[in-house]
């Protein structure tokens, strides 16, 4: 079966529509395609006017999801409907997917403050225990990175999760994809933090009302100035 992307843009940057998500992500395992995955929202639009370096990365990812409900919302104005994928959730999918293998690949967690990428991994085995995932976090020492570097080469992950915020979880996945160049590199943020229980999703309906950003900054107070180009991008929407 094909799945076929179709290609819009926000604020310049591309944008792939699809139904199923999902099924496109596993016929690129099953090709052994490497892929990059990006997890588009209103804040990433916004630093992508400001960065041109970052607008490239994320012009050159494989597949780019609206994650965030601006992104939608900019794209309901131009006449495009198209269903948010919050990351989590294809993420998720995808470990669930991957779980009914018969031999299920070896998943990376990589990023989050020490003990948080174990502790969500270590909640995935409860879940999934056919899966076999490998974790560190994101402050490793020079000699440290180096050796998980060596790890991940010799491991060869098919599926790694990336949350070192944005952007640098991006730019990392763009300097690092040669360590596994089968894999599914995805950028997954605050994703570690929810898998291990330290934060929550906002309540469901929060999401279907479009506040799940309102209930992160109100767990993350400190965000609020990343928040300020929420509504710029807003305004940045009307014009055509």
């Amino acid at each position: 079966m094909s799945f076929d992307l179709k290609i819009a843009s926000v604020l310049g940057l591309p944008i792939h529509l699809a139904e199923d998500y999902r099924g496109w992500l596993r016929q690129r395992f099953q090709n052994k395609q490497g892929t990059h995955i990006v997890t588009l929202n209103a804040e990433m639009a916004m630093l992508g006017e400001e960065n041109s370096d970052f607008a490239h990365l994320i012009k050159q990812a494989d597949l780019v999801i609206p994650d965030g409900s601006g992104v939608v919302f900019y794209l309901f104005l131009r006449g495009k409907r198209q269903k948010r994928t919050p990351g989590i959730e294809l993420a998720q999918s995808l470990l669930q997917d991957l779980a009914k293998l018969d031999l299920p690949p070896i998943i990376c967690f990589y990023g989050g403050k020490p003990g948080i990428a174990e502790a969500a991994a270590q909640y995935w085995r409860s879940q999934l225990p056919q899966l076999k995932i490998i974790a560190n976090h994101g402050f490793l020492s020079p000699d440290d990175e180096q050796n998980w570097h060596n790890l991940i080469k010799e491991k060869q992950p098919q599926v790694i999760f990336v949350a070192l915020g944005v952007p640098r979880q991006e730019f990392w996945i763009i300097e690092h994809r040669n360590l596994a160049p089968e894999a599914i590199f995805m950028g997954v943020g605050g994703s570690f933090d929810i898998w291990s229980g330290i934060k929550t999703r906002a309540p469901v309906f929060w999401q279907k009302l479009h506040l799940e950003w309102l209930y992160r900054l109100y767990q993350e107070p400190w965000r609020w100035r990343r928040m300020l180009a929420l509504p710029r991008f807003f305004l940045k929407s009307f014009k055509f």
